[in-house]
């Protein structure tokens, strides 16, 4: 986990850095060779909420000045530039912007455009027109793979270290057990303790975390 030595903040900007990779290497590898003009062709990403698609397909389209854009925002046209194309949640592409949407793959190659696209199901299971789901099923596919309780125990154990924090191992055994496990929560778990023990001078107990949520904390 390289992005463990990272200052990685709720309001920092998505980048391919500070994605939580844990089982996703090979995504990750896929992604940095496309934003680096070295991609195999077309992307597909599916998995769970929270699993952080809108996070890489923004970080990429950043990386690279690539053209962001949610299925619902798209219309009976797509874009033929930039070079790369990332239309998040397809699943929810309407009847017009799935014509658009294979359009733009046909076109693709004349342009000298990627297609990078998210969704929440593999090509298969997608309730979309056959010719569309084929041209999806033809992308480089990437199922992201979830993290770990382990894993998001030692990034959120390792993240309060980096800030110089003392957080005891029941106070995160607290948070796996009983609070959202998405890595944006946990975070914002964290800012919460981290400003509780500045202001009343004390460690990241379980005890702390227990007065914060009789006062309001929502986990």
């Amino acid at each position: 986990m390289k992005q463990l030595v990272l200052d990685i903040r709720l309001d920092a900007p998505p980048t391919l850095e500070n994605y939580f990779a844990g089982d996703n290497a090979a995504l990750i590898a896929a992604l940095q060779a496309t934003v680096q003009g070295q991609g195999m062709g077309h992307l597909y990403l599916w998995g769970a909420p929270a699993t952080g698609r809108s996070h890489l397909l923004r970080a990429a389209c950043d990386a690279c000045q690539g053209a962001y854009l949610n299925a619902r925002e798209v219309g009976n046209t797509l874009p033929g530039s930039p070079a790369l194309l990332a239309i998040d949640d397809i699943n929810h592409l309407g009847n017009d912007a799935a014509i658009a949407l294979f359009n733009a793959f046909n076109r693709a190659r004349e342009n000298g455009q990627t297609l990078l696209l998210a969704g929440d199901l593999p090509p298969r299971a997608l309730s979309l027109r056959e010719d569309l789901r084929t041209r999806i099923g033809q992308c480089l596919g990437f199922e992201i793979q979830p993290l770990t309780d382990a894993a998001r125990s030692a990034i959120l154990s390792t993240l309060a270290t980096q800030r110089g924090l003392r957080i005891d191992g029941d106070v995160v055994t607290y948070l796996m057990r009983h609070g959202r496990r998405d890595m944006p929560s946990l975070l914002s778990t964290l800012d919460a303790l981290d400003r509780a023990s500045f202001e009343r001078k004390r460690a990241i107990t379980l005890p702390l975390l227990r007065e914060m949520l009789q006062s309001g904390l929502d986990i």
